[in-house]
């Protein structure tokens, strides 16, 4: 079903690729990109449980925008083992102002198939979504 603002439809597998990093945690995290000539959203690349903050920034392009979904572990001040969804709408100040745009009008439909997103964050540049931010949006 395409949304009317942007006319972005989003694959199947979007989701089901979500509902396993949610429930079955079997990856670190996705990429998610618009493919524009078929009008959806489609996973780009899923990251292995093995793989860090940093595996996941460099998969994301320097020109070009992104939807991402990073599972983020970490202890409390208590020594509790926690887990966050993040959602991150990669929007680099580099990006052409179209993809910008397709990307900032589909966001919050494409959000709202992803049931679970725990915190979202918009970044245009590497330093909005640093390690330091993940850890302080985390608690």
């Amino acid at each position: 079903m395409a949304n009317a603002a942007s006319g972005m439809a989003v694959h199947d597998d979007c989701k089901l690729k979500f509902m396993d990093l949610k429930a079955k945690r079997t990856h670190r995290f996705i990429i998610y990109k618009i493919e524009e000539k078929q009008k959806q959203v489609m996973v780009e690349k899923v990251g292995e449980p093995a793989e860090t903050y940093d595996d996941f920034t460099a998969c994301l392009p320097e020109n070009e925008c992104r939807y991402a979904v990073f599972d983020y572990d970490f202890l409390t001040p208590e020594g509790v083992q926690k887990s966050r969804i993040f959602f991150i709408a990669w929007s680099p100040d580099t990006a052409r102002v179209r993809n910008k745009m397709i990307y900032a009008s589909s966001k919050d439909r494409f959000k709202r198939e992803l049931d679970g997103i725990q915190v979202e964050l918009q970044a245009t540049d590497a330093s909005e979504m640093g390690l330091d931010v993940i850890q302080s949006r985390a608690n």
